[in-house]
């Protein structure tokens, strides 16, 4: 079974070896890496290209730098490349929290051949300071019915069958912080693929993402999600959106516990 990994990359110089790293050292052996550069002004392509000799050994690797339209549309690029059985992504400034994600997630799948999607947990870190966890997301608690509530699955660890992206489609580009969360919503929520959570931390991030700059971003973000729960005729309201935040204390509360 062919694993499709895709990282989406602009300016990504002081982070990107490390993600390289880590997708080389997983302990899986059929990987396909896709990396898109939406024409990077840094050193990105240098590092890209120290370390293609090592990827071009370790697995199947593409690589496309040119402009794009932001993550999402460079995603979507990635999606359209892959040729793998099941797909996820890996940002630019993020890494597999361990050498046995890809083969895991491989196991799960072809464990059940009814399954079209695995999700985990991700850790989130200082960006000066990975060893450092700052918050603890875990999907565990996750249920098709929270959506409504703006909950889902950590997209980090979200690997998908390619199929079904075929069936249902990509990103939809219109949205700026929550193409994700559209995504998620449309093929858990509307299409009831069959998912399945793995209880371990699939990918530590640095804090600081897309989503969660600032306050302007979270109402936006919020926005954005009332739009797609209106778009797929999911009932909700701003009061249910709003309570998404209060399990973020206990999310803050684990990483400040250190786990």
């Amino acid at each position: 079974m062919k694993i499709s990994i895709i990282t989406a990359a602009y300016n990504s110089a002081e982070t990107l070896a490390g993600t390289i790293e880590s997708v080389l050292g997983q302990s899986y052996g059929d990987i396909e890496y896709i990396l898109i550069d939406g024409n990077s002004t840094d050193a990105t392509p240098d590092v890209v290209e120290r370390y293609r000799p090592a990827l071009e050994r370790r697995c199947a690797f593409r690589y496309l730098r040119e402009p794009d339209g932001g993550l999402y549309d460079a995603m979507n690029k990635g999606l359209a490349m892959a040729s793998g059985d099941v797909v996820g992504t890996l940002n630019s400034d993020d890494f597999f929290s361990s050498s046995a994600i890809v083969s895991d997630v491989a196991a799960a799948f072809s464990a059940d051949a009814a399954l079209d999607a695995v999700y985990g947990d991700v850790r989130y870190v200082q960006p000066g300071d990975v060893e450092r966890t700052v918050r603890y997301y875990s999907s565990a608690g996750f249920r098709r019915s929270r959506m409504r509530m703006g909950f889902m699955p950590a997209h980090p660890s979200f690997y998908c069958r390619r199929a079904v992206y075929e069936k249902y489609g990509t990103f939809d580009t219109s949205y700026r912080v929550a193409a994700d969360f559209e995504l998620l919503l449309r093929f858990i929520f509307v299409h009831g693929i069959r998912t399945r959570y793995l209880p371990e931390c699939f990918v530590t991030m640095r804090a600081g993402g897309l989503s969660n700059r600032n306050l302007k971003s979270r109402l936006r973000i919020m926005r954005e999600h009332r739009r797609a729960l209106a778009a797929h005729g999911v009932r909700s309201n701003l009061l249910l959106l709003s309570t998404r935040y209060l399990y973020k204390i206990r999310e803050f509360a684990a990483g400040w516990s250190g786990r």
